[in-house]
């Protein structure tokens, strides 16, 4: 199994509205992309503000394989996703790993 993480660091333009927006369209992923066995999202809640350098939407995969994982990316599903954030994007961090 593979573990995708994703921090997003949005601008300031960002509403909580829009960011819950973007909450409930990741876990739709799920039911929606072949190979994901779990998937977590939510906005950052963490006490620990001077760490938080701006990332405030985090995001959790597991696929059931490599394969899985790399048929995400260019899915259809994910790239609408992806074509969203194009307004409010300002940064993202992600880590893949074998697990």
């Amino acid at each position: 199994m593979y573990e995708h993480l994703v921090a997003f660091k949005l601008n300031d333009k960002i509403t909580t509205v829009k960011q819950q927006e973007l909450v409930a369209q990741l876990l739709a992923l799920q039911e929606q992309i072949p190979g994901i066995v779990d998937l977590t999202a939510g906005i950052n809640v963490t006490e620990e503000t001077d760490h938080i350098q701006g990332f405030t939407l985090g995001l959790r995969v597991t696929f059931e394989d490599q394969e899985a994982l790399r048929a995400y990316g260019p899915h259809p599903a994910h790239q609408a996703f992806v074509a969203s954030l194009n307004e409010w994007l300002e940064n993202v961090i992600v880590v893949d790993y074998s697990i």
